[in-house]
């Protein structure tokens, strides 16, 4: 999703916890073609910790005096029983699934609000947000995404009304993706927690998704194509939810 922002000729700041970007990033950097006036620039932060993620984004939008959108996406997971489930886990989950989204959006609508930005947000939420994934034990993650679901309608409310003072206007969504092939999906199948055939039959589509298929999502919430939409909640999931 950050390529493809930068693409339309965005300028995007990636922000995760690596002292380095991932070979990931490097390739997409090299991808992007700055006549269009796009760019891609990393950040070591993590949104667990509220003044470091408030200097970085600080940062950030004091360089052009403007800050337009965010893409929360940063979640991890744990597999595990309801009834052997360990508190500290449930903290740590919680501590970035749900209050790493809080920071990272209250961050960028103090900019946005400082400067006068009439933004838009997106979280990543999931499917699992709305539904129980059959044969998937994540009680924690699942619940940690119906929050986030519920915390994008909150922040659209607070924040959706422009104000006198230039404040206000920003748009909050969510993205649910369903089932997506990556690192951590992967290792799930490897540990044997999850079975990628049960969950391409779950799909009315009959696979799992790419992460590219929501770079046009990202694009399309964060930009003007979007405009009379927030609060609400993007379901792209092969029809999973669907039955």
């Amino acid at each position: 999703m950050a390529e493809g922002l930068a693409e339309a000729g965005g300028y995007v700041h990636v922000l995760d916890m690596r002292p380095e970007p991932a070979e990931g990033f490097l390739v997409a950097k090299d991808r992007v073609d700055p006549t269009f006036g796009g760019g891609l620039e990393y950040h070591r932060a993590n949104v667990t910790q509220d003044k470091q993620l408030e200097d970085v984004i600080s940062m950030i939008a004091g360089r052009k005096q403007r800050l337009d959108g965010l893409i929360a996406a940063a979640g991890i997971q744990y597999v595990a029983p309801a009834l052997d489930y360990p508190a500290e886990e449930i903290a740590r989950m919680l501590a970035t699934n749900y209050t790493g989204v809080f920071l990272s959006a209250r961050a960028c609508a103090r900019q946005m609000n400082k400067y006068k930005i009439q933004g838009s947000m997106c979280f990543i939420a999931s499917m699992s947000g709305v539904i129980a994934n059959k044969g998937f034990i994540a009680p924690v993650y699942n619940s940690s995404k119906a929050a986030v679901i519920q915390l994008a309608r909150n922040m659209a409310m607070e924040w959706g009304r422009k104000k006198e003072d230039g404040t206000g206007g920003i748009r909050v969504n969510c993205l649910s993706p369903g089932h997506i092939v990556t690192p951590m999906v992967e290792e799930n199948f490897r540990r044997g927690e999850a079975d990628r055939k049960a969950w391409e039959e779950n799909s009315m589509l009959g696979r799992l998704s790419e992460t590219e298929e929501y770079k046009a999502a990202g694009l399309f919430l964060l930009s003007r194509a979007s405009s009379y939409m927030t609060g609400q909640n993007l379901i792209i999931d092969g029809g999973t939810t669907a039955w």
